[in-house]
């Protein structure tokens, strides 16, 4: 189990972005990173990044964020299945990702709060959403 890698340059791919599936009109509930996975909290209806640590509501996916949102109360939109970001190096192209156990961040072994995935690679440096709500 290791954490991805993400780099500083991560962003979305526009030409996915603009037929994948995606949720708009949302608002976060914290500081949000570019391309980490995010979950909406029932009791307050915001965003957060997805925590894999444990099986529970923190653990839900919706998508992966465009851009980073730099504090709560700010709008968010959210990216689903087919969605293309550039997120790191080293990648291997199949791997498939899962939520971490650190909030944001994709990790390459199952978690307790993700046994399913989130991601794959598709080249070296960029990762495919494949999991939908």
């Amino acid at each position: 189990m290791a954490l991805v890698t993400r780099a500083t340059t991560a962003s979305m791919d526009a030409g996915t972005g603009m037929f994948a599936p995606q949720v708009s009109g949302l608002v976060a509930g914290a500081a949000i990173d570019v391309a980490a996975p995010c979950y909406i909290k029932t009791s307050d209806g915001k965003v957060y990044m997805s925590d894999g640590t444990a099986a529970n509501e923190a653990a839900e996916f919706i998508g992966f964020s465009a851009r980073a949102v730099a504090a709560a109360d700010q709008p968010v939109t959210l990216f689903g299945v087919g969605a293309r970001f550039s997120y790191g190096t080293g990648l291997s192209p199949g791997d498939k990702y899962f939520i971490a156990a650190t909030a944001g961040r994709i990790d390459t072994a199952a978690t307790t709060g993700d046994a399913v995935g989130v991601a794959q690679a598709v080249t070296a440096t960029d990762i495919r959403v494949t999991r939908s709500v």
